[in-house]
Order: structure tokens, then C-alpha cells, then sequence
């Protein structure tokens, strides 16, 4: 694989975008390793991607090739020290409380282990957006970054997450008054970045929920929102500004933007590398793209699924916790 510089890579969008050529990007988070080309290009050995049925894989073998065991697919866990996650969060609260966020992003890498190969877990999961460069990282996002037809652009701010176990599960998200401060602030600033680049922004959905299916067999509740501007006429030639204005997303980040990715900086213990990126495709006519989240990596060390959540002055360390862990699943088909 091939990267790019933020320069480099948005010249190559505008000018693919203004040629109608499809291709495929990858960002990550620190905007300092960005791979492009155009889909014809892209080949199973060098990365596997399926973006709402937009792929590079021919499926009439999976089954022989790629055979599901459910055992080997289960993870072992062991989650991340409970006192290093505190030193963290009291970094965060810290600069929450002194002023510095409304809202911060907080994650963690948690070692796994798994009986089953990057590429096979591909084959075997099932989620809006899937990607996987073989023998580095696997994502199976369930979170749209951007999209972009027929000259409007959609964000749709993915916060708050619950087991649908809990009684009342949906009433019970919906009326938290720490996870709605949460995604308000989340789509607020949104709503910003998108008024940089296009006029008339709106919400024409605020805070709908999505269910979502883990290895375990238990269902997520997440909740999320749609905010949508429209683009200048030749917004194609622009594709690569347009994207790179956006970053990083401010959904893995926070509020004020600029400041909270310091405190990012300054809390976490671990590169996030390619996790809380974006990813996305250009067909020709329309763009759709994702943020890399529900994501596994391979190291030299091992397997480590990396999550993380929205810390607010209202938040409580055991609570954030126990939301890291439970993102750590594994959403295989049905």
C-alpha cells in the first residue's frame, strides 16, 4: 500500500472526482497516512472492503473457503487496567471541569485473542462498512461518516449506546440526560463543520436508534442523527478539500474540536493509528464513507480491539468503563 500526504491525496480526489473516476480512501486519525486509488486498482491481497454492497469480493466460495465456526470467532478478553483507564479519564475530567471540553472522546486498546484470521473474520461478519487490510487491521463500522448525492451532504453522528437487555432499553437511552447532552453536542458540532462547506444545514432527524447483533448474541441499542447541507454545483472537483475539512471526525473527538484533540493527545496512552479514521468510496456519481470504529488490530503483540466514549462532566469512570468493554464485540452474520 501506497500513502499519501494530506496534500497529495486531496489533489488526487479533486482531480478523480472531477474525471468521475471511482476509487476507494482511507485516513488515519492523525491525517498522516492516507491511502487512495482507484477501485480497478484494488485487489483481495491488498485490502478486502465492502461499503454497503459496494466490494471487491466475490462471495460464490465463501462458505467453502471461509467456513463458519462460531467457537472461533468468540473472544477472550482482558480488559484494559481499570487504574491506568482512571488516570486517563482524570485527565479528561480535569480539562472538562477547568473549561478546556464540553465533550471528549476518550479511548483504549484492549488486548483479545481470537482463534480465527483477519480475513476469515471479513467473511464472517456483517456491518454497513467493512474493511480489512490483511495481516494489520479489521473494521466492521456501523457508523456513516459522510454522504454525499445528488449534491447534498449527510453526517449522521453515531453517541449513546445501551444493551437492548436492559428493561426498557429504548426509554431508558432515550431519557439519559448524560448520554443526550452527549449527542447534542456531538450533532452541534456537526452541524458546524458541514456549515463551512455547504448552505441550508439541517437536522432532519435527531436521535433515532439502530439495533445492532453481536457475537454473543446480544443486541446494542445505538443511537444516532442525520445532519444535511447542500453543496455548490461541481462539488466533485472539490471532493478532497471537502473531506479533509471534515477532520478529524467529530464524533471520536469532541467539542471544541481543536482543543479536545489535545487533551486527546495528552490523556490516551497509545497511538490510535488507522482507528477513528474514515474510510470511504467514490463511485463516480456518489460518495460514501464511514468512521473506522469497531476495530481490531495486529501487532506484533497480538490482537487489540480498540473502542472508546464520550466523556462529559456528568460522566462516571465506572460507567465509561463498562462502555468500552461492551463495545468490544464481534457483530457476525445472522
Amino acid at each position: 500500500m501506497r500513502f499519501y500526504t494530506e496534500k497529495e491525496a486531496a489533489s488526487l480526489m479533486n482531480q478523480w472526482g472531477k474525471e468521475r473516476q471511482p476509487f476507494l480512501f482511507i485516513v488515519d486519525y492523525d491525517i498522516k497516512r492516507i491511502f487512495v486509488e482507484r477501485l480497478e486498482q484494488i485487489t483481495p491481497d491488498v485490502l478486502l472492503y465492502d461499503f454497503n454492497g459496494l466490494t471487491n469480493v466475490d462471495g460464490r466460495n465463501v462458505e467453502q473457503e471461509h467456513p463458519f465456526h462460531a467457537p472461533s470467532c468468540m473472544l477472550e478478553i482482558h480488559p484494559t487496567d481499570k487504574e491506568e483507564y482512571r488516570k486517563s479519564f482524570e485527565i479528561v475530567r480535569n480539562h472538562i471541569l477547568a473549561g478546556n471540553s464540553y465533550l471528549t472522546n476518550l479511548t483504549c486498546a484492549t488486548p483479545i485473542e481470537m482463534q480465527t484470521s483477519l480475513v476469515d473474520l471479513f467473511y464472517l461478519t456483517e456491518a454497513k462498512y467493512r474493511l480489512c487490510v490483511p495481516g494489520q487491521f479489521m473494521v466492521f463500522s456501523p457508523e456513516i461518516f459522510v454522504r454525499i448525492q445528488d449534491g447534498f451532504i449527510c453526517s449522521y453522528p453515531m453517541k449513546g449506546t445501551i444493551s437492548a437487555s436492559v428493561p426498557n432499553a429504548r426509554e431508558v437511552i432515550m431519557a439519559d440526560v448524560k448520554e443526550s447532552a452527549e449527542h447534542a453536542t456531538i450533532v452541534d458540532l456537526i452541524r458546524n463543520d458541514l456549515s463551512q462547506i455547504s448552505i441550508h444545514v439541517s437536522v432532519p432527524h435527531y436521535r433515532y436508534i439502530d439495533e445492532i447483533h453481536t457475537q454473543t448474541g446480544e443486541i446494542l441499542l445505538q443511537v444516532s442523527s442525520e445532519v444535511k447541507g447542500q453543496l455548490s454545483e461541481g462539488w466533485q472537483q472539490s471532493l478532497g478539500d471537502i473531506l479533509f475539512s471534515l477532520l478529524p471526525a467529530g464524533s471520536i473527538t469532541g467539542a471544541p474540536k481543536r482543543k479536545t484533540v489535545q487533551i486527546i493527545h495528552e490523556a490516551e496512552t497509545y497511538q490510535r493509528g488507522f482507528y477513528t479514521g474514515v474510510m470511504g468510496v467514490f463511485n463516480g456519481e456518489t460518495l460514501d464513507s464511514a468512521v473506522m470504529i469497531r476495530f481490531i488490530e495486529q501487532t506484533k503483540n497480538g490482537f487489540f480491539f480498540k473502542s472508546g466514549g464520550g466523556i462529559t462532566a456528568k460522566s462516571e469512570c465506572a460507567k465509561e468503563y463498562e462502555e468500552i468493554n461492551q463495545k468490544i464485540y464481534i457483530p457476525l452474520k445472522q
